[in-house]
């Protein structure tokens, strides 16, 4: 193919640029939360973003990055013209990023999901034609977005209530969460086990029945468990006076920071499962095709397109992640490791329960949504509406943003090649 090698090089250098912008501002998001209530240091979370973010894109993201790559836009139109479908995926790799970047220096916490899933829609729509999109695939995608904030606000919301009556109300709120904490880790274990444990034997090809299945959950919670509690002791061991009311309240939220490091383990497992695989899916597609002549190509160079992503979105997060994670982890409602790990769990929950299946949502809406239901649960009074309503109006935003810049960028790179 004329121009291949250019191709990829192109590719791969705005996926460069293009995964930077989601570390900057999709994986600032996500650890927003455990950055913004200082559930973790800074050391500590960074490991958690390396370490989890590569299993996730790893272990979980094969269905995704299928989806992107060929479930928006119907890959047969392009038989007789394949240098349509690199014009279109630079496209998409030049708005997302375009977008992203911009997004970032505002500090306002957008969805890659959203302006990638828009790229192609205008690409697909507008140079193509209608038929070419697949519409019942973008309306679920669509739905979805609604859906998951909605749906991890309101178990952020049911979450937390259950931490202010069961612990932080009562008049002996250390005892209650002595009592209680353990019950929490082991949820959070289950959840752990099947986002985490259970896809990765799914990647390997290892089948369980469904009892084998409980078992592995089981197991994992009851690690995760005995984890927590070491950890918790020994942090009460550190204590060398009586706790009064108001040093009870400081040793329980240490308790919930432990509870906050397993859910941002989770959490950013998900966001790895699911955006580094929609970030990838154009340069993988333009690498498979101008190499194999087949967009659709799996194996050991989607894994190698998988770890580049990863690098770019770390390098991203740290090096420009500090404006959206004062956003969301600060400005939309004053956070604690308490408050921080119901967000956090009830994103995650609803996050990976999309991505299995193939279903790409928005880590960052949910991750909003699941903040705002938690302030919600506080008061109205405990929410900073003007901040909500200047992120919902950058998503509002993005995809028409998006889809003309992918548009416009089309029209360029098909003068430049002709």
């Amino acid at each position: 193919m004329e121009y291949g090698y250019i191709y990829i090089a192109l590719a791969c250098a705005i996926g460069l640029w293009m995964t930077w912008g989601v570390g900057a501002n999709d994986l600032a998001n996500i650890m927003s939360t455990t950055m913004g209530s200082k559930a973790v240091s800074v050391k500590q979370a960074l490991i958690i973003a390396i370490v989890f973010e590569i299993m996730g894109a790893f272990l979980g993201g094969g269905e995704v990055s299928d989806t992107i790559r060929g479930g928006i836009i119907e890959p047969s139109v392009f038989a007789n013209t394949p240098h349509l479908f690199i014009f279109g995926m630079l496209s998409v790799l030049l708005a997302g990023a375009t977008w992203m970047t911009i997004a970032s220096f505002l500090g306002m916490p957008v969805s890659i999901t959203n302006a990638i899933v828009g790229s192609l829609v205008g690409v697909g729509a507008i140079m193509l034609g209608v038929h070419a999109v697949h519409w019942q695939e973008v309306g679920y995608i669509a739905i979805s977005w609604i859906v998951s904030p909605t749906l991890a606000g309101v178990v952020a919301f049911i979450l937390f209530i259950t931490i202010k009556r069961l612990i932080l109300g009562v008049e002996q709120p250390l005892q209650a969460a002595e009592r209680y904490v353990p019950i929490y880790l082991f949820v959070v274990g289950i959840i752990l086990a099947m986002m985490t444990t259970l896809k990765g034997l799914n990647h390997f090809h290892v089948n369980f029945n469904i009892f084998q299945k409980i078992g592995v959950v089981v197991i994992t919670a009851l690690l995760v468990l005995a984890l927590g509690m070491y950890a918790i002791k020994k942090i009460r061991s550190k204590l060398k006076f009586k706790l009064n009311r108001h040093t009870q309240f400081q040793y329980i939220e240490s308790m919930f920071s432990v509870l906050m490091a397993f859910t941002a383990c989770a959490m950013v497992f998900a966001h790895g499962s699911n955006d580094v695989a929609i970030a990838v899916g154009p340069i993988a597609g333009i690498i498979s095709l101008v190499l194999n002549g087949e967009p659709m190509q799996d194996g050991w160079m989607l894994s190698g397109i998988m770890l580049f992503g990863c690098m770019g979105v770390i390098l991203g997060l740290t090096m420009y992640g500090r404006k959206v994670i004062e956003t969301v982890g600060s400005a939309i409602t004053t956070l604690t490791p308490s408050r921080a790990f119901a967000a956090t769990l009830a994103a995650a929950s609803t996050v990976v329960a999309s991505t299995s299946t193939g279903i790409p949502v928005s880590a960052t809406q949910t991750l909003v949504g699941a903040v705002f239901g938690v302030g919600l649960a506080r008061g109205i009074d405990a929410l900073n509406l003007n901040v909500i309503r200047n992120i919902i109006m950058s998503w509002v935003i993005t995809i028409p943003a998006a889809a003309g810049m992918a548009t416009f960028f089309f029209y360029i790179l098909k003068i430049v090649f002709r």
